[in-house]
Formats: structure tokens, C-alpha cells, sequence
């Protein structure tokens, strides 16, 4: 297949799928005529009058300075950043080297991702993941990429009001790998320099203290409240939730919905939810009334066993292709039938991708 482009080191042309077929993309290749300005020797000269050149010298500056113009268009709009990426596991005659984890994280738009609420738990769940385990295996673009989505991340929470634990969680287990890789520096593999990890080390602390200083306002309405809701309605909101904690911080709004988080049956609907009927036998709590204890049930299965993930939307991994993307972007598939090529990636399944 012959390589198209306008320069044998270039990326390449862009080409988009439609329905009469692959059309090649070009984004305002018309303009790059208008916008090489020629540059003639009196400018030149009146810019450098520090440095003024011999005719010849200066028509080769002008030259340079032309295709500099030039290729600075040219970067500035054709180029463009794919929200998917090839998931190379190994060198092959076709392709040299690997994708790391570090080069998925750059490539794909995590940035915009925290902004969808679908996808917010999802990617603090894959930061998470990584500040766990995975922190030192990330290069140092892409460790510079991770501390700048978690700046946005705390951002809006600390604009929104909206869901401080997950961040608190967060922080908690990165700043605990913080400590341990500075204190053991030398035999870990930090990349950078140690000051600039003490400093890291210190903005954490220091949005750790901006969330536990959060207060969230109360919300004035005219409107129908929770309250104004019939019981077996707020009952109804109850059984939709999927954590114990929130169940826990709902029921601390008013007596009836305390009266309602404490039944035994809601307890029990979501230990049967996330652990198995073995696992729950083998931790079985009674209560002193010899009854199943379920909600104590529930926070000493969590210690033990990983709860079940539910996330409204997920980064999803073509078989035939090996490509990971979002859903909403998609990504040129050569299958015949697509969509039965693709799976729901969880944020472990994303870190196990990428162990060799």
C-alpha cells in the first residue's frame, strides 16, 4: 500500500468514513495558500537591525522562515488527536514496539471525560487503580497529564458539591503512595525529580484540606422537596442506590428517611447484590436479637471482597480491531458487524491491557 502524505516523515493524510465510502479529510487546506504571507527582505531586516545579513544570507533566512510559516499552518490544522487508540500487546513485522499505559492515558480524552456525569466514577476509579500500583510505570508526560485531569477533577467538585468521597478516597490512597515512594526513593522508579514529587506531595495535602473544609449550602426551592414525597417513593430512591455509604448519608436528612435507610430488607437486597451467597456465609453477623445483622453484614464484606462496579458508561475495546475508545467517537472498524466486535471495559480490565 503506498504511503500518502506530503512528506515521507509526515503522519500521514486523515480520512473519514461516509456513506459512498473512506474520504480523505482535509480541514481548511484551502486557507494555507492565504495564509503564507511572503515575507520580503525589508521586513526582515527592519526585525533583526541587530543583526543584519549579506543579500544571500538574508534570502535564505526569508526561505526558512517562509516553510517555518508554513509547516506551523500545516501542524496547527491538520493535526488532531484521536479519542481511541491501537492496543499493541507485542512487535510485529507490520508494527515496532508496544503500547504502554502511559501512551493510552495521553491519548485518551480523560480531560473531557470527567465532565460527562456518565463517565466522572469511571475515571476516578481508573486513577485511582493507577495511583495504587501503577503510578511508576507511567512516563513522565503522562504522570504530568494524570496530576492535571486530577486538578479538574477537584475543581469541580469543589464547584459542584458533588461526589467529595470518591475524591477524598482518591487522594487518601495517592498521597499514601507518595509517601512511600519518596521515603524509599532510590529503590523505586520515580521519574523526575524528587522536589517536584514533595511538591505534588504537598498540593494533595493541601485539596485534602480544601474538601474537608467543604461546606455544601442549602438548597432553597419553592418547589416540591424530598420531603414532599410520599414514603414508599423516598423508599423507592432508596433501593436504587448501589453504595452503603450513600444509603447511610441519605438517611441522615430527615427521621423518616433514617427510619427507612435502617430496614433490614434494603440492607440485605444490596449484600446480595455485590457478594456472593458463599461469601456472605462465611461472615455471617447476628444481631443480639438473634436476627441477621445485614448492614453490618454489608461494611465487613467490603473489607474482604471487591464490591460490584456500576458505571453509567465505560471505554470500550474492539476485538477485531484491538482499539480502545470511547463510545461516543468510535473508531474506524473494518469488521463486517461492529458492534458485536465490542466490549465494556472495566477500569481493572484497562490496567490488565497493558501488563506484559
Amino acid at each position: 500500500m503506498p504511503f500518502l502524505g506530503q512528506d515521507w516523515r509526515s503522519p500521514g493524510w486523515s480520512w473519514i468514513k461516509t456513506e459512498d465510502g473512506w474520504k480523505r479529510f482535509e480541514l481548511f487546506s484551502h486557507e494555507l495558500g492565504d495564509n503564507n504571507i511572503d515575507l520580503d527582505l525589508n521586513e526582515l531586516q527592519d526585525e533583526n537591525k541587530e543583526n543584519l545579513f549579506p543579500g544571500e544570507d538574508c534570502e535564505v533566512v526569508a526561505k526558512k522562515r517562509k516553510k517555518d510559516h508554513f509547516n506551523n499552518n500545516t501542524k496547527s490544522q491538520f493535526f488532531y488527536q484521536e479519542k481511541w487508540i491501537y492496543v499493541q500487546r507485542e512487535s510485529t513485522r507490520e508494527r515496532h514496539g508496544y503500547c504502554t499505559l502511559g501512551e493510552a492515558f495521553n491519548r485518551l480524552d480523560f480531560s473531557s471525560a470527567i465532565q460527562d456525569i456518565r463517565r466522572f466514577n469511571y475515571v476516578v476509579k481508573l486513577l485511582q487503580l493507577i495511583a495504587k500500583s501503577q503510578l511508576t510505570s507511567l512516563s513522565g508526560a503522562a504522570q504530568k497529564n494524570y496530576f492535571n485531569v486530577l486538578e479538574k477533577i477537584v475543581r469541580k467538585v469543589l464547584e459542584d458539591q458533588q461526589n467529595p468521597r470518591l475524591i477524598k478516597d482518591l487522594l487518601q490512597d495517592l498521597g499514601s503512595t507518595l509517601c512511600i515512594l519518596i521515603r524509599e526513593v532510590g529503590k523505586s522508579v520515580l521519574v523526575g525529580n524528587i522536589n517536584i514529587w514533595i511538591c505534588r506531595l504537598e498540593t494533595i495535602l493541601n485539596w485534602q484540606q480544601q474538601l474537608n473544609n467543604l461546606q455544601i449550602p442549602k438548597q432553597v426551592s419553592n418547589g416540591v422537596t424530598l420531603d414532599d414525597l410520599p414514603l414508599h417513593m423516598q423508599n423507592n430512591i432508596l433501593y436504587k442506590f448501589s453504595d452503603g455509604w450513600d444509603i447511610v448519608n441519605f438517611g441522615q436528612v430527615t427521621s423518616a428517611l433514617h427510619m427507612l435507610s435502617e430496614d433490614r430488607h434494603l440492607w440485605k437486597k444490596l449484600c446480595q447484590y455485590h457478594f456472593a451467597e458463599k461469601q456472605s456465609c462465611r461472615h455471617l453477623i447476628l444481631s443480639e436479637k438473634g436476627h441477621v445483622d445485614w448492614k453490618l453484614m454489608y461494611f465487613t464484606l467490603q473489607k474482604y471482597y471487591p464490591k460490584r462496579e456500576q458505571y453509567g458508561d465505560t471505554l470500550q475495546f474492539c476485538r477485531h480491531c484491538s482499539i480502545l475508545f470511547w463510545k461516543d467517537s468510535g473508531h474506524p472498524c473494518t469488521a463486517n458487524d461492529p458492534d458485536n466486535c465490542f466490549m465494556s471495559v472495566s477500569p481493572q480490565h484497562f490496567i490488565d491491557l497493558f501488563k506484559f
